[in-house]
């Protein structure tokens, strides 16, 4: 685990981009039992999550019509009980961070895993990302 003080900034980055923190498990699933649709983000210290996905995903909530209801992330290789407990939500897809998911009503519907945002650009991946939000976020019109 790194110094606290050193990740502040890469939390904060998600949080400024109004994404909740969740710090642990408990928290992980009271936010994913909430109905709707709901982006975990796997944050993560590794260059691909600073130069890749966290601008991505703040590109992507920046310029998409359709959004997750809610939007949580946890911290991998910080908050360990956190990030295990939403990783169980994976349906048995392997560990990776970073990671981006989508669940509705506490199923994954989508996962983003590390070897895609590490091949991608952060474009690359707002633009994946509002497909995602298209595809499994957008309300029914009457």
């Amino acid at each position: 685990m790194y110094p606290e003080i050193m990740v502040i900034p890469m939390r904060e980055e998600l949080m400024r981009a109004g994404i909740e923190e969740t710090k642990t498990a408990d928290e992980v699933d009271s936010a994913l039992a909430r109905p709707g649709t709901t982006m975990l983000v796997v944050n993560s210290i590794c260059g691909c999550a600073a130069g890749k996905m966290r601008p991505g995903v703040r590109l992507a909530l920046a310029n998409a019509t359709s959004q997750p209801d809610h939007k949580i992330t946890v911290f991998a290789g910080q908050d360990r009980e956190a990030t295990d407990r939403a990783r169980g939500y994976f349906d048995g897809n392997p560990p990776t961070s970073p990671a981006i998911a989508i669940l509705r009503d506490g199923k994954l519907v989508y996962l983003m895993q590390r070897f895609v945002i590490e091949q991608a650009t952060a474009q690359q991946i707002a633009g994946e990302l509002v497909r995602a939000f298209d595809e499994h976020c957008a309300k029914a019109t009457a």
